[in-house]
């Protein structure tokens, strides 16, 4: 089967006449003569007969010619790159899978983006449980967002903001009453946070570069956890700055920085290669690209 015969088949059609059918598809005359001879044998019908000077459609040519026309024309739309779409006419569900630090900062004001912009569009926030890889590859997630710690070669990653780590504790801490030293830091009380459990970590190298280590009392798999227990406890926990400000004064909780030098936390995106063309799955990325870049300069400034 050569579809090609049916955009030729569509031109004869259209203009009854060899020429300026091959005109229109950019060939030469001889080049569409022998297409029509092709269709010919094809169909089984000879589609134009000469009448004077001039071909006209046979019965069946008559009958095919609009329905023809009908499947080069879905054809073309088909095949049409999708230019930008408006989400105000969007009406779709999309599962977006994120950890509770990144939903803390970004689940109100992109439920707002999503509700001014596009009433149709349904969000389903999953949390990061599920296996990402796997979960984007299966389309249970259409995107996954915070810190993209699997890299598959089959996972399309964005890195979109990062993101630097500061201490956090009760207000009225010990540690607060004076200028937090290396040393003053390690003796505190420690609560780590860690989906997989691990309590040793970045903060735990760089203080055997001063030859100290820290008690670390507990670990929790979420920092939204961990903020409750620092609340109402002597102890003290790391997190993300810009992540986790909004939470902080609400909970009474402190800030302040850490006196080693510590990576920072990239911040991105993930999904499947499926939907990068996808008008719709771009819009949402560059919906939650831009709310977390715009609280990153927020947090800067």
């Amino acid at each position: 089967m050569d579809m090609n015969l049916l955009v030729a088949l569509d031109a004869l059609l259209d203009t009854n006449s060899v020429t300026r059918a091959a005109e229109r598809l950019h060939t030469s005359a001889p080049a569409m003569s022998r297409t029509l001879a092709r269709l010919r044998r094809v169909l089984g019908d000879p589609l134009l007969v000469r009448a004077g000077r001039s071909l006209v459609p046979t019965p069946r040519a008559l009958e095919l010619r609009y329905e023809v026309s009908i499947l080069v024309e879905q054809g073309r739309a088909l095949l049409t790159p999708r230019g930008t779409i408006d989400p105000g006419v969007l009406k779709r569900n999309f599962a977006v899978q994120a950890g509770d630090m990144v939903l803390t900062e970004l689940a109100a004001p992109l439920l707002a983006a999503v509700r001014a912009q596009a009433p149709g569009v349904t969000l389903r926030f999953l949390p990061d449980t599920l296996e990402g890889t796997a979960a984007l590859r299966d389309g249970r997630v259409d995107i996954e967002v915070g810190v993209i710690d699997h890299v598959d070669p089959e996972t399309t990653v964005r890195r979109v903001i990062t993101d630097r780590i500061i201490g956090i504790a009760a207000a009225d801490h010990p540690l607060l009453t004076d200028r937090v030293t290396v040393a003053r830091f390690a003796a505190a009380s420690h609560l780590s946070v860690s989906r997989t459990g691990a309590a040793r970590g970045p903060i735990d190298d760089r203080l055997a570069l001063h030859g100290r280590t820290r008690r670390v009392v507990a670990t929790v798999p979420t920092l939204t956890t961990a903020l409750f227990a620092v609340r109402a406890s002597d102890l003290i926990c790391p997190g993300p700055a810009m992540l986790s400000r909004s939470a902080l004064p609400g909970l009474g909780l402190c800030a302040f920085e850490i006196p080693l030098p510590l990576p920072e936390v990239a911040i991105g995106m993930a999904w499947h290669p499926r939907n990068t063309a996808d008008s719709g799955h771009r819009w949402l990325r560059e919906l939650i690209a831009d709310l977390l870049t715009s609280s990153a300069k927020s947090d800067a400034a």
